[in-house]
């Protein structure tokens, strides 16, 4: 095989950045406290990975801060774009942002959700992005009334049973 076809300083296989979570087209970034302070804990730990990268001699090297560059850039776009919303102003009397919310499903199970910002969701332990088709169907919904998620596959009624906003968040 010709030397063409062939790449002379392969230092491996090449990082991939994971993408962030898109927010919606045209919706605002907001956050909670607790996902703003998060955002910027996940941002000193990947400056400090940096810095130490810069120092190091490692072959791989120049890849990592590339990948890390990339983080960064995401990451800052997100903590420069973030509305924080503070849960002692919205109205406690129907489910906003910053929400916890407690639902009786037609199975008469319940769940509990917290209504939160794109980069603090993680619906495997009730934090649901506010731009999520269940966060949006419990949107303005008051105690009492029922709220109809649509899937593809049926529809579930959920009859909103408490509404807590945690100021102990802040």
């Amino acid at each position: 095989m010709s030397r063409a076809f062939t790449k002379e300083d392969d230092t491996g296989p090449e990082l991939v950045v994971v993408p962030r979570a898109p927010l919606p087209l045209g919706a605002h970034n907001y956050v909670t406290p607790r996902g703003l302070r998060r955002l910027q804990a996940e941002h000193a730990v990947i400056e400090r990975e940096r810095l130490g990268l810069e120092s190091a001699d490692s072959a791989d090297r120049s890849a990592r801060l590339n990948a890390l560059a990339q983080r960064l850039a995401a990451l800052e776009e997100r903590i420069v774009s973030a509305e924080l919303v503070d849960p002692r102003s919205q109205p406690h009397d129907c489910v906003r942002f910053g929400a916890r919310v407690r639902v009786r499903h037609e199975s008469g199970g319940e769940s509990e959700y917290r209504v939160v910002g794109v980069d603090e969701a993680d619906a495997s332990v009730g934090l649901l992005a506010f731009s999520a088709p269940l966060a949006r169907a419990l949107l303005g919904k008051r105690v009492g009334e029922v709220a109809v998620l649509q899937t593809p596959r049926a529809s579930d009624e959920l009859e909103v049973l408490d509404i807590a906003y945690d100021v102990d968040d802040l």
